[in-house]
């Protein structure tokens, strides 16, 4: 059997009455009073929408198609509601009222009246101006107050046909306000301060009409506020009482409370340059915005109540603390699924609580690749913003590489870093202020860009003629400077590094470095992660920071010192490879399982002294040994026209891993 609800909506509880039911399967025609109305309700294949007041027989033959009737209309809508329970004794249908919970009216600054006709009465025999938010239908008995043009002040709905009403009776210019509510508090104190008003004229709209924001707002601005009171009706029902008998009536599982809407809204680049149109009507449809103040600077925004904040977890406590938010829009810029607040949000998200909606955004890569003339589906994405990346070594392997940037600083750091790091022949275009009236882009070297001048906002892209791809595992060894200082032959390095099994953001610890050639080779391996290379001599840490430059790897940290002593403060490893441990081989092994107790280690043997200490290992640490490997290898010279095998010392590689707890 298919079931059939009319609902009379137009408001907040309307429109979440109409999903509720039309997600349970069941047909709904949703009648609103004009267009404006359509924002409240959401589009699905259950629901068809009229949008414009309905004659008496009309609504009647919808009666006897949907025989069970919501009267979701506002509460000082009396007329309609008359009209609706009227319709329904003629035809039989069933009338539920939901109906908006009443708000606190106490206070002596309160002058509670019954009618606009009785506001006007009183505020006849005052001084000062008024701020009348009581709509435009009525707006014409403010005529009646002395000097009302220069005394009244309306605020209005922003239709043409109110205000062409408005001016009509004589309320224009300074003197009329045409918006889109509810407002926030900041807002309505703002109007009150600037119309200069004594007195404030409401209805209680509830919770969800920005009533409390209202009253906060003239008490804070030293208004008096007139209060037209509801008209007398029958007590109906609220919103859950409502939507729980109709669960019961049709059969479906209810949610506790009326459910809340999350939308997650990208607004691009600049003051929402970028914002859809799907974001724009998401941001039109709340009634709360959320965002850092930036992003509240989007048109749609302005004027709405709004929570300027960017962290997730003050949001959301935020959020528990006022329930009376069911629809709220969250900005962040650029898109959604670029380096946002998005991941950071959807993990906090209760779905029982909210249903989440996502609408993607211009995002700063798309635009500034439209600018620079490129597709972007073979750039390399990073992000340097308000994060460590290793943009040196993403461009080192990429023709082209895009980065979100900490401002001006973050550019100049970047470029300084390519000069440093042997990759100044690249090209670099610097976005600046995108999206706004300021928005500049800036293209040369990195040395030219150093001597620029840049905006507040900073995206780049950098472009490498010779990208370097080549695997960098097993570099010959007459490609590193080596000095006097020790170092791992490119054999053992090789599958001293592949053994590792390294990811690209691992964090990792070289022991006893020597001339870094292990240290590069991670560090090339793990581009986006860190490398903290150990050495307790000073000539080779020297060699260790000559090769990190000559090799493009500034995600090498050197840490002078002796181990552990100089590894307390380092934060915790995923790998950790040991090519020289002065004796500490236990205690090293100690303090890399106190900060990682499932950490991947790796010792290199030459002496069997070493190896002894490694077989010791599983009984005197929480590791596993998994394999020791003894590697003979022979590199060929010539002599005349013969090659000779000359062999390297036999290396061992134990491989351990930290005990699961």
């Amino acid at each position: 059997m298919t079931y059939k609800v009319l609902v009379f909506a137009g408001t907040t509880e309307g429109g979440a009455i109409t999903d509720l039911l039309a997600n349970a399967g069941i047909k709904v025609h949703a009648c609103l009073a004009t267009d404006y109305g359509r924002t409240s309700v959401r589009e699905n294949p259950n629901v068809e929408v009229s949008s414009h007041p309905l004659a008496p027989e009309v609504m009647r033959d919808l009666m006897r198609e949907y025989p069970v009737v919501v009267d979701a209309t506002h509460p000082y809508a009396t007329r309609i509601t008359g009209h609706i329970k009227e319709a329904c004794a003629d035809t039989g249908a069933e009338y539920i009222r939901l109906r908006r919970p009443e708000s606190d009216t106490s206070g002596d600054d309160v002058i509670c009246v019954d009618t606009i006709d009785a506001a006007v009465e009183f505020l006849k025999g005052t001084e000062g101006n008024i701020l009348a938010t009581t709509g435009s239908k009525e707006l014409a008995k403010y005529t009646a107050i002395p000097g009302f043009k220069e005394r009244v002040f309306a605020r209005v709905l922003s239709t043409a046909a109110n205000v062409a009403d408005c001016v009509g009776y004589g309320f224009e210019g300074r003197n009329l306000f045409a918006m889109q509510g509810p407002f926030c508090e900041e807002l309505d104190y703002g109007m009150m301060v600037q119309v200069g008003a004594r007195y404030l004229v409401t209805k209680d709209s509830g919770t969800a009409g920005g009533f409390s924001e209202k009253v906060n707002a003239a008490r804070r601005a030293g208004a008096r506020i007139v209060l037209v009171g509801r008209p007398p009706e029958d007590p109906g029902m609220n919103y859950e009482e409502t939507a729980r008998f109709l669960a019961e009536k049709f059969g479906f599982e209810c949610p506790a409370r009326m459910p809340r809407i999350l939308s997650i809204i990208g607004t691009g680049v600049g003051p929402g340059t970028g914002l859809t149109s799907a974001g724009a009507d998401a941001v039109r449809a709340a009634d709360l915005v959320v965002g850092a103040d930036r992003m509240l600077q989007v048109p749609e925004a302005v004027g709405k109540r709004s929570l300027n904040e960017y962290s997730p977890s003050r949001i959301f406590d935020y959020l528990s603390e006022h329930p009376e938010f069911r629809n709220i829009a969250l900005l962040v810029s650029g898109d959604i699924g670029f380096y946002s607040a998005t991941r950071s949000v959807l993990s906090k998200v209760d779905s029982g609580e909210y249903e989440v909606r996502l609408h993607c955004g211009i995002s700063s890569v798309q635009y500034l690749c439209a600018r620079a003339g490129v597709p972007w589906q073979d750039v390399c994405l990073i992000s340097a913003h308000g994060k460590t990346a290793n943009i040196v070594g993403n461009v080192r392997r990429n023709s082209a590489v895009f980065s979100l940037l900490t401002g001006k600083e973050g550019a100049m750091e970047m470029c300084q870093q390519l000069i440093d790091y042997n990759l100044s022949d690249v090209k670099v275009a610097i976005g600046c202020d995108l999206g706004y009236p300021e928005e500049r882009f800036v293209y040369g070297s990195p040395e030219e860009i150093l001597s620029s001048e840049l905006g507040t906002l900073c995206a780049a892209l950098v472009f490498n003629p010779h990208p370097d791809r080549r695997n960098p595992i097993s570099i010959p060894d007459s490609e590193f400077v080596r000095g006097d200082a020790p170092m791992t032959k490119s054999e053992i390095r090789a599958l001293s590094v592949a053994k590792l099994k390294l990811q690209p953001d691992s964090v990792v610890y070289d022991i006893g470095a020597g001339t870094g050639s292990v240290t590069v080779e991670m560090a090339l391996v793990a581009v986006d992660g860190m490398v903290y290379a150990v050495e307790k001599e000073e000539a080779a840490a020297d060699l260790i920071d000559v090769n990190r430059r000559k090799f493009g790897a500034p995600n090498i940290s050197i840490i002078r010192g002796l181990a552990p002593e100089a590894m307390r403060d380092l934060p915790a490893p995923t790998h950790v490879f040991i090519g020289g441990s002065s004796g500490n081989l236990k205690e090293i092994v100690n303090e890399v399982l106190s900060k990682n107790p499932l950490a991947r280690i790796i010792v290199n043997s030459v002496t069997l002294e070493t190896i002894a200490e490694c077989l010791q290992l599983p009984s005197v640490c929480a590791v596993e040994q998994e394999e020791i490997v003894c590697v003979n290898a022979a590199n060929s010279r010539h002599l005349g026209r013969y090659n000779l095998m000359t062999a390297q010392n036999p290396v061992y590689i134990a491989v351990f891993r930290g005990k699961p707890q």
